[in-house]
């Protein structure tokens, strides 16, 4: 109730002062924050990381690391912070977030704002014992060598976190998604690898891709060594759309972008032959659709936005949620339904 309460008083302030409300609150004895949520049903192995169960917190609720010890007690099984950038830098002029209601959806351009990647670092540093905590990093917005930001953020943060995820999706920094292509994601790679030792590295990429952009990039993950893939960040896309707030540019993330990103990741499960873990993001507000996206391809879910309406129990909800779907269709284990309606998306 009282949850439901805040998320009421919340709705009607300005989305980017709630967003700093919302992470001041958990720091508070009212937040709800079960620790995670386990069975065994759910322990997942995420490329060499034990989850206790399969759902994380996506880049961008807490772009500094300013909350991760009470999301940590949440009920995720992994988190991921950021996007942390080399240098601190302010984003994109204000409005930049804004709330589609009706669409149970979010569309941002903030820029990357953020503290900078050594200050974010140093905060990771003194995170509690418990769940697996990522980063995401991405590029200066004026930087002249973009490939050198990501080995740089790669290299101070690689010995504070369990996995880095290199962003090259976001529609907000611009060109940044140019580096998706054929020609310039594996000299980017390269470097950011080069400077990750024994960490993990994921690579985060966009909705809004052909089937062939799909494959070279699956095929130049697997031959650079990336860990997994997460699929997608926000869409440019606003087919559908009904809020007045349609209009606005930057990335769409929420609902609408459900049944996008799921086939990008069916794609990529068939791209991979199964072989690369993929975590599935773009939608998720329900057990339901964490289960979806596992059939579709994924070892593990990301949410987000769905808490701008839910709030921050929907994480432990979704995870049990998932326990019984899985115990009801007679699956052991994640990973025994990982997959098994790929085929289906791919033909949507």
């Amino acid at each position: 109730m009282i949850e439901y309460a805040a998320l009421a008083v919340l709705g009607r302030v300005d989305p980017e002062i709630s967003h700093g409300l919302a992470l001041r609150a958990l720091h508070t004895p009212l937040a709800p924050l079960p620790g995670p949520v386990r069975s065994p049903h759910l322990d997942v192995d995420l490329a060499g990381l034990r989850l206790p169960n399969p759902v994380g917190l996506a880049a961008g609720l807490d772009k500094n690391a300013s909350a991760v010890g009470p999301l940590m007690r949440a009920g995720f099984g992994f988190l991921e912070v950021g996007t942390a950038t080399p240098r601190p830098q302010s984003g994109n002029p204000r409005p930049r977030l804004f709330r589609l209601r009706r669409d149970r959806a979010v569309i941002n351009r903030l820029g990357f704002n953020n503290d900078g990647v050594e200050a974010i670092v140093g905060r990771l540093a003194a995170r509690p014992n418990g769940i697996p905590v990522g980063i995401n990093i991405g590029a200066n917005r004026d930087s002249e060598d973009r490939a050198a930001d990501y080995a740089h953020a790669m290299r101070a943060a690689r010995k504070c976190v369990d996995f880095a995820t290199i962003n090259v999706s976001s529609p907000n920094t611009e060109n940044l998604r140019d580096l998706q292509g054929e020609q310039a994601l594996p000299a980017l790679l390269e470097g950011a690898m080069a400077e990750s030792g024994d960490l993990p590295v994921f690579l985060k990429i966009a909705p809004d891709l052909s089937d062939e952009q799909i494959g070279a990039i699956a095929r130049t993950a697997m031959e650079n060594g990336v860990a997994a893939i997460v699929a997608t960040n926000t869409t440019v896309s606003r087919d559908g759309l009904t809020d007045r707030r349609s209009d606005e540019q930057g990335g769409l993330s929420g609902r609408p972008l459900f049944a996008r990103s799921t086939r990008v990741l069916a794609r990529l499960f068939h791209e991979t032959g199964g072989e690369m873990p993929l975590v599935g993001v773009g939608g998720v507000a329900s057990a339901a659709d964490a289960y979806a996206k596992i059939k579709a391809g994924a070892i593990a879910v990301q949410l987000y936005t769905a808490m701008t309406y839910f709030g921050i129990s929907l994480a432990s909800r979704i995870a049990r949620g998932v326990d019984e779907m899985l115990a009801h269709d007679g699956f052991a284990s994640v990973a025994e339904a990982r997959g098994i309606h790929a085929a289906d998306w791919l033909r949507q």
